[in-house]
């Protein structure tokens, strides 16, 4: 304990006698990199101040929902107007429409939704549909992409299960996984090998657009057009997990940056302004076969919540303006082109991969290029828990584990690029003893 974080320390103490692990995610515990997770007071802008009073430049960002910083006025508002009115009803409301209406506007293959609460009922639901729109039971997914922790996707996942070194799960039944098909993330010939193989059998190939829970991992040139191709000619369903990328590389997310158009959307994060929340969308089509107009079913008594949904139709409603995601990648690339500087500073220009896209980065402690799962594992995780613990000793907070991605907003500004870049220049030094 020090004087530095002794009131989060005490705290987590206090935690681990009531949650498990002191933590309710597992990232969270700091397991990845060791020490004592600061508990968050307050955040605003793209600040965040534990309960010791330490204040950080925040490149956690929430994992992505804080695009426009914490408690941006116009969400803050909306959320205490709409909290004002009554926090659920178990009934429709107009601003579910709205958001659903700034949705179908924004993402090019989106025409209806079906609001959730989370990203994981948001996979599970786009799963269940597919399954049931084409009859089969089969679905492919890419080793280390993670879509929530539901059964059948909790195998080579990525994200925590990869950095606490449990790819798949306890209690997770080996019926319910047999139908999850495995293959390696940017590689098209895996997909085809396995779509070959269990022609006929499969209903989706399910993909992180961009890799999020590897690190960030993005696409190679014509990969996501290829496993398009792939899917129309086998006739199975392509489903893009936008739940990281959704509004967040841009306004039509991923497949709006890419050009490349899945049969369904799931979204989370940006689309809640930080509220619990996921969705699914898609045509008309494959939607409609959703109850209460079709047979798949999928009910939530908290789905649609009226706080969550003014929330991010507030936050979309500013995404929407001119020069939002031109202004949040101009500063994400000062900001790599910085740490890149001072890897280069520190002896670690050959021994380090920056990845970045859009507003989304990630700092590998490994050559590259970082393009899989497997290129991704090589990191040193010893050398990026050092530079994290240097990092937070100096005033920045970035993800507690090297297969998280960071993230920028609309709130951080020059200074806070400056500071940042400044801090890794000696942050990358001490991390550099353990690259040698």
């Amino acid at each position: 304990m020090t004087a530095r974080n002794a009131k989060s320390q005490a705290a987590f103490e206090r935690a681990g006698k009531v949650l498990v692990g002191g933590v309710n995610s597992p990232v969270r515990s700091f397991a990845a990199v060791g020490g004592t997770p600061p508990f968050i007071a307050k955040a605003a802008g793209a600040h965040v101040t534990d309960i010791d009073g330490n204040t950080y430049i925040d490149y956690v960002a929430s994992y992505g929902p804080a695009i426009l910083g914490h408690a941006p006025e116009q969400v803050v508002t909306a959320i205490t107007k709409a909290a004002s009115r009554g926090t659920s009803f178990g009934a429709p409301t107009e601003v579910e429409v709205r958001l659903a209406e700034a949705i179908a506007a924004a993402v090019p293959s989106v025409e209806k939704v079906r609001f959730v609460s989370s990203g994981t009922e948001a996979v599970m639901t786009a799963v269940r549909l597919a399954r049931g729109a084409t009859g089969r039971d089969k679905v492919i997914k890419c080793i280390g992409c993670y879509h929530g922790h539901s059964d059948a996707m909790l195998v080579s996942a990525g994200s925590g299960a990869t950095t606490l070194g449990v790819p798949s799960s306890p209690g997770v039944p080996a019926g319910t996984t047999a139908d999850t098909v495995l293959v390696p993330y940017n590689d098209p010939a895996a997909a085809k090998a396995a779509m070959d193989r269990h022609a006929g059998a499969v209903a989706a190939m399910l993909v992180e657009p961009v890799a999020g829970n590897m690190g960030l991992v993005p696409p190679a040139e014509g990969y996501l057009a290829a496993l398009r191709e792939l899917c129309d000619r086998h006739g199975a369903l392509l489903i893009f997990d936008e739940v990281i990328t959704g509004f967040r590389v841009g306004l039509g997310g991923a497949q709006g940056l890419y050009n490349v158009r899945p049969d369904l959307t799931t979204l989370g994060k940006v689309i809640g302004g930080g509220m619990p929340i996921g969705a699914v969308g898609g045509p008309a089509e494959i939607m409609k076969l959703l109850a209460p107009e079709g047979p798949v079913y999928q009910a939530g008594t908290l789905s649609g919540n009226p706080v969550a949904m003014a929330a991010g139709a507030a936050v979309l409603e500013v995404l929407a303006g001119e020069g939002v995601y031109e202004g949040l990648a101009a500063r994400s690339a000062e900001l790599c082109e910085g740490l890149q500087r001072a890897a280069a500073g520190a002896g670690l220009a050959e021994k380090v991969c920056l990845n970045r896209v859009g507003s989304m980065f990630c700092l590998f402690f490994t050559p590259g290029p970082v393009k899989d799962y497997a290129s991704a594992t090589a990191s040193n995780t010893k050398a990026y828990a050092a530079w994290f613990h240097a990092m937070l000793d100096a005033g920045v907070y970035l993800p507690p584990g090297q297969f998280e991605t960071c993230f920028l907003s609309a709130a951080h500004a020059a200074p806070d690029i400056q500071a940042t870049i400044q801090a890794a220049g000696g942050a990358l030094k001490a991390a550099a003893n353990l690259m040698a």
